[in-house]
């Protein structure tokens, strides 16, 4: 069954619908799941390219937003820079195949299709009225009723380039983490003299308990120190401490500690690593803290923009990770891009764009309708 929303009505969802996103989608087709008369979330999608099979396209749309519980509805809206075409037997809206094709994919999964609507730079419309006539953009706006909320004017992409950070700032940073190597490599083979750099010694002392370390960089979302930051980067160097990092950002302290803990005991021995650890970085679980997220989200960030090139793909990776978590795909996928520019054999960006090529999300998206 098929419930068109009235013109008015039409217009005001459509102005809720960037509040839902976080954004104001572009090139995108976005599934909205309903509950009943109600929607909490959003689902972008890029555009099906002229060589897309649509009916596989479809299938896969649905399949996502059939995972989010208790979805028994949905809404399609379409966000085209394409214009609608009028002609002798009416207006002939862009993308109308995929969107049929998306309608029929739904309704034969047993969801009821509340509205299929399409944006366009010179008006909106319906897929679903029997003769569409485009509105004017400047009808769609949102309820005075709804609270107020951040800007979200920009597209998907928003948000994705590197904090800005001074010349001086990076140098600073580069120095601290060409003399923290340095160190380690001295402290290594016992060549401490006892001349270091002071905040050299006190890099040390944070790597003495490492997820400590961790716990406290959440606390700096606007940037660490230079030798904190060094500090940051040699960690997510490692893979072992890297795989810390990203798994006690998504839990507590004490899941990194086990997590650490289980780190060591399997490259000193081979052990197992428990299961419940290794499901966290495939996004499954209980929903982690999004506060958390993005916190460690900008700490990496503002490293990634302070840091040496030949440094900058470990935190891209965690931010990718995170990004994801938080259903950010476009996001990660940006941040995964730049790695590539750096080193495209980078294991862990490898695996990650595996997953989000494969439409892979964390489940804990579904649950709380946060996909993107």
């Amino acid at each position: 069954m098929t419930t068109v929303l009235r013109a008015t009505d039409s217009a005001a969802f459509l102005g809720i619908v960037p509040r839902l996103a976080g954004f104001t989608p572009r090139r995108s087709i976005v599934l909205l799941p309903f509950r009943g008369a109600r929607t909490e979330g959003a689902m972008r999608l890029d555009l099906p390219q002229d060589a897309t099979d649509l009916g596989l396209y479809a299938d896969a749309a649905v399949g996502l937003v059939s995972r989010v519980a208790g979805t028994d509805a949905v809404a399609v809206v379409v966000y085209t820079d394409e214009e609608s075409h009028p002609t002798r037997d009416g207006l002939i809206l862009p993308h109308a195949v995929a969107v049929d094709e998306l309608l029929g994919c739904a309704e034969d999964a047993g969801l009821r299709v509340v509205d299929a609507l399409c944006v366009t730079p010179s008006g909106w419309s319906s897929y679903i009225e029997e003769e569409p006539e485009l509105g004017a953009l400047a009808q769609i706006c949102s309820p005075a009723d709804l609270p107020a909320m951040g800007d979200v004017s920009g597209d998907q992409s928003a948000g994705t380039e590197l904090p800005v950070v001074d010349l001086v700032e990076k140098e600073r940073v580069g120095r601290a983490v060409t003399e923290l190597a340095d160190l380690l490599d001295a402290q290594g083979n016992g060549r401490l003299t006892g001349r270091e750099n002071p905040q050299l010694i006190a890099a040390l002392v944070l790597l003495e308990d490492i997820p400590t370390f961790f716990e406290s960089v959440l606390a700096a979302p606007e940037g660490l120190p230079p030798f904190a930051t060094a500090t940051l980067l040699w960690c997510l160097d490692q893979p072992v401490l890297r795989d810390v990092a990203i798994a006690q950002w998504a839990t507590d302290l004490t899941g990194g500690i086990r997590t650490l803990d289980a780190q060591t005991a399997f490259v000193e021995s081979g052990a197992r690593v428990p299961d419940d650890l290794g499901r966290v970085f495939l996004g499954r679980g209980p929903a982690p803290d999004t506060g958390r997220l993005r916190s460690a989200l900008s700490v990496v960030r503002e490293a990634a923009s302070r840091a040496p090139r030949s440094t900058r793909r470990a935190p891209l990776t965690a931010a990718a990770w995170l990004s994801w978590a938080l259903g950010r795909a476009t996001h990660a996928a940006h941040y995964l891009e730049r790695v590539r520019e750096i080193d495209p054999e980078y294991s862990l960006a490898a695996l990650l764009e595996t997953m989000i090529g494969g439409a892979m999300l964390p489940e804990w998206a579904f649950r709380r309708g946060l996909t993107e």
